[in-house]
């Protein structure tokens, strides 16, 4: 197994090639990560309390109602978050006919399998240093975009969360080599 920097392992072997990338490691983030999840559930359990214990107008229950709503929504969000830098991982199989692709929690994930013969435009994703979005995915509660894109039959398929420049520039050189390599054997 080889690695480029410290979240990206890949094995090359004569008709696959396997890549693993991992969510970023940092013990803090995955605290504080985990004490948010811990409070937004105590705040859900406390206004469910509420609502079936305590005698509410009908403007108050309905104010509940929808509170719980958007907390229902937000608790999804930052669970899965939270779920996804503890055991997170995009799985990227390339084989002779085929690329696999997986975003994986725990070995749960849906993997989209693409033909090589019908990929095409294999690129980075850049996105402006100061930007809204740059910053926005740089804070730890947000999985992050993909860097890496190709497409395939028109749609555009991408991968690569949160890899900084120099992994993303290594990993789509690998990436364009093995695609090419199978493509000219066909």
């Amino acid at each position: 197994m080889k690695w480029i920097g410290k979240r990206i392992s890949f094995v090359e072997d004569k008709n696959k090639t396997t890549i693993i990338i991992y969510p970023e490691d940092v013990a803090w983030v995955k605290a504080v990560m985990g004490a948010w999840v811990a409070m937004w559930i105590t705040i859900g359990a406390v206004i469910t309390w509420a609502y079936f214990k305590l005698v509410l107008s009908e403007q108050e229950n309905i104010i509940l109602i929808v509170f719980m709503v958007f907390w229902l929504y937000f608790a999804i969000k930052v669970i899965r978050s939270f779920f996804w830098l503890l055991w997170g991982r995009e799985l990227i199989k390339i084989d002779e006919v085929s690329l696999s692709y997986k975003k994986s929690i725990k070995g749960y994930g849906k993997a989209g399998v693409y033909y090589i013969e019908n990929i095409s435009k294999i690129k980075e994703c850049d996105v402006e240093p100061n930007s809204i979005q740059s910053i926005w995915e740089k804070s730890p509660w947000v999985k992050g975009g993909e860097r890496i894109e190709f497409e395939h039959k028109g749609q555009i398929i991408q991968f690569g969360r949160k890899i900084n420049l120099k992994s993303r520039k290594k990993n789509t050189k690998n990436f364009i080599k093995r695609v090419q390599w199978i493509s000219m054997r066909h």
